[in-house]
């Protein structure tokens, strides 16, 4: 029996020089929703982005009136791991979140 020879596979990358593998783009940011529950205040919402995200009760209040009314609202935007962090922290404080890549 001879033996068998395997030759090198080429695997042909982008020229910016990212993996043919990356999940994700990374210049994406990331989003955290905040959604629409039956439970919370809308004047509680509105005290949670205050206190947490530090904005001012105008925009506190847009946020939470997105929230009512169309169900949901992106409230911050960054990397993931920042964008988990503020997850965590909404649900610490009973509201409902997910973060999205925002595309």
């Amino acid at each position: 029996m001879g033996s068998v020879s395997v030759a090198p596979v080429e695997i042909e990358r982008p020229e910016t020089g990212e993996s043919p593998y990356a999940v994700a783009e990374p210049d994406v940011p990331w989003v955290t929703l905040v959604h629409n529950d039956p439970v919370n205040l809308m004047s509680y919402v509105t005290y949670v982005f205050q206190a947490y995200f530090g904005y001012p009760k105008d925009k506190a209040h847009r946020l939470m009136l997105d929230v009512h009314h169309k169900g949901r609202a992106a409230v911050s935007s960054g990397s993931r791991e920042e964008m988990e962090r503020d997850v965590q922290a909404m649900h610490g404080y009973g509201l409902w979140a997910t973060l999205s890549q925002d595309r």
